[in-house]
């Protein structure tokens, strides 16, 4: 789809474009595949990140936004990730705060801050990724025991038994 970019944000996506080596002559990024390319390969170097974050800022393609801030998460540090899903307009930014949350619930896992009481209590709102994800990161026996027995799907089962045979 090609939308209407401001000048702000063309601008922007020009300096990007040169941040991460791409120094394409007219491109005019109306077009949103265009964009979601340039966007994959900011999110994976470092030093363009604060331009990704105003670009991402000025997207006037909601979906677009959400999508890319639903991949930054996972690159930038915990407390920089409330920063980036506060720069999705409303209407789209459900998933992305859903996707912070959970990230950082695997984080505690990872670390061991979280018990596997607290695991019992939570698994039945974890979205399906986080269970599974959570097979993966976390080596609390007990806490892979849960998630064994109270996993949302057969799969998700099989893999903390799988985990717990493997530790």
């Amino acid at each position: 789809m090609a939308a209407d970019l401001s000048p702000a944000l063309g601008e922007v996506l020009r300096q990007l474009a040169q941040a991460v080596g791409q120094y394409e002559d007219d491109a005019s990024f109306a077009d949103d595949h265009d964009r979601w390319s340039l966007y994959r390969v900011a999110m994976d170097t470092p030093a363009a990140l604060p331009l990704l974050f105003e670009a991402v800022s000025l997207e006037p393609d909601g979906p677009l936004a959400s999508g890319v801030v639903g991949d930054v998460l996972e690159r930038v540090p915990g407390d920089e990730r409330e920063r980036w899903v506060r720069i999705l307009p409303p209407t789209v930014r459900d998933f992305s705060a859903r996707r912070a949350r959970d990230l950082g619930v695997l984080e505690s896992l990872k670390q061991g801050a979280m018990s596997a009481e607290a695991v019992d209590d939570l698994i039945d709102g974890w979205s399906d990724w986080l269970q599974l994800r959570a097979v993966r990161v976390t080596t609390d026996q007990d806490a892979l025991r849960v998630v064994s027995q109270r996993g949302r799907t057969k799969r998700i089962r099989q893999a903390a038994i799988d985990a717990l045979r493997q530790r």
